[in-house]
């Protein structure tokens, strides 16, 4: 069975989220993410050090409006001295207790941890020279800068490495990514939607994210009287490494025909994620489940 908590007594749910880095450290990032949906809205700024330490130094919350628990706001800054790695979900739920809001909290806290993986703090020496679309420099200096993407999806695999002398492959990103210039603000900028539309037996889930370097619009369609995905499609207008990140969009026809219940979840580790798969497209299709109760 399908729960549907975010649409009792409304066919529609929405939920934007804006994410920006400022370079406010010599050492350190600060991160600030807003999630606002129907019911509340709130803000979470971060001081976390780069990759590979992903700590985080200090962090404030903030509610925005809504039926958001104050007391949440204020536990947020029982978050220093974590680290935005594994167990860091765990540890932003034991800190926001079970108060009115604190899911958007901990949804807040794991964009931030997000959006760590987007800026590197790399030696200007390093991007000296580096010209407006070279991917394999670009490439070269994503696996440099975070310790933690290398096969973390097709793109950084073998396999995808091997396609940057196979074929034309362009890129978006820049020097400023791998090494801002100090004090500089909003070297990464995010906006994402998701939305949640029932009409009849007939439930539209759609999620998209713009920033400086991914544009994903993702959109399935789930039959409720089945139980499963009918359609399941996706317009990726924007991509790190056009030529290489083309080659998991793919997968989600692999969606279509799933059944929509409590493995779906563990599922879709395999058929979008992985080293065979799009961090991306598994994120935004991960997110939206999190927003139905699967039995």
């Amino acid at each position: 069975m399908i729960g549907l908590p975010y649409l009792e007594g409304r066919d529609r749910y929405e939920r934007t989220m804006e994410g920006w880095i400022d370079n406010t450290h010599d050492d350190a990032f600060t991160h600030t993410v807003t999630l606002a949906d129907d019911d509340g809205a709130v803000e979470l700024a971060m001081v976390c050090t780069p990759s590979p330490g992903y700590e985080v130094r200090e962090a404030r919350g903030r509610v925005v409006g809504g039926a958001v628990d104050p007391g949440v706001a204020g536990a947020m800054s029982g978050l220093g001295g974590a680290r935005m790695v594994g167990g860091f979900t765990r540890r932003l739920v034991e800190v926001t207790g079970e108060r009115a809001g604190a899911g958007l909290f901990v949804d807040a806290g794991i964009e931030i941890a997000r959006l760590a993986r987007q800026a590197a703090k790399l030696p200007r020496a390093a991007v000296a020279g580096l010209r407006a679309g070279d991917a394999a420099a670009c490439w070269a200096l994503d696996n440099t800068g975070w310790v933690d993407l290398p096969n973390s999806c097709f793109t950084y695999s073998a396999a995808g490495r091997a396609l940057l002398d196979a074929r034309a492959v362009t890129t978006p990103m820049v020097a400023e990514l791998y090494s801002p210039a100090p004090g500089a603000p909003r070297i990464f900028h995010r906006r994402k939607r998701a939305r949640l539309v029932r009409t009849g037996d007939r439930l539209d889930l759609f999620h998209a994210m713009h920033d400086n370097v991914h544009g994903f619009d993702v959109h399935y369609q789930v039959d409720l009287d089945r139980g499963a995905i009918v359609a399941a499609d996706s317009v990726a207008s924007r991509r790190p490494y056009r030529g290489i990140c083309d080659e998991p969009q793919r997968r989600l026809d692999a969606m279509v025909g799933q059944a929509v219940d409590a493995g779906l979840r563990k599922r879709v580790q395999t058929l979008l994620g992985g080293e065979t798969g799009c961090a991306q497209l598994y994120d935004l299709t991960a997110d939206l489940l999190k927003l139905l109760r699967l039995a």
